[in-house]
């Protein structure tokens, strides 16, 4: 039976798609690795019975990752973007990211040590932006400034 969602998200990787999975599994919540496809033969990548594609979860999104070889890198151009809740909540997706291989970037951005671009994003800076107007400015220009997003600082600016 194919249980094989009718979308996913699919992921390039040199050779580490399905460490990459295990990863995302065990860091994020509602996610999970599922099959693993191994190559019948060889291929650009790979040799035959090597992991070809790994199906997985990440925080309910259905996605395959594929070990394509060094073709093609992962790019800003695709992230994924958690909602956080709390300065607790961010500093843990930030810091297992990033202390585990990882790089920080700018406003909320960090980069996997596979080079998966992941946007850590506080709840309530995306509600500042949403209200729009003076709040939202104040709250973009300090988000601007910081790497990891300080939860305490985007309150403040949100007050003026």
């Amino acid at each position: 039976m194919n249980t094989q969602p009718k979308n996913m998200v699919c992921l390039w990787y040199e050779k580490a798609a399905e460490a990459a999975a295990k990863f995302y599994a065990s860091t994020f919540p509602d996610s999970k690795v599922g099959a693993v496809q191994k190559a019948p033969s060889d291929f650009p990548g790979g040799k035959a019975g090597d992991v070809l594609t790994v199906e997985f979860t990440v925080v309910g999104i259905p996605c395959v990752a594929i070990n394509g070889g060094t073709a093609f890198k992962q790019s800003e151009a695709f992230s994924f973007q958690i909602a956080t809740d709390d300065q607790a909540e961010t500093d843990k997706y930030w810091n297992v990211i990033v202390g585990n291989g990882g790089q920080e970037s700018q406003c909320g951005w960090c980069k996997d040590k596979w080079g998966l671009n992941w946007q850590i994003t506080p709840r309530v800076l995306t509600d500042a932006m949403a209200v729009g107007g003076a709040e939202a400015k104040r709250a973009f220009e300090a988000m601007m400034k910081m790497k990891k997003i300080d939860v305490a600082a985007i309150e403040v600016a949100r007050r003026g």
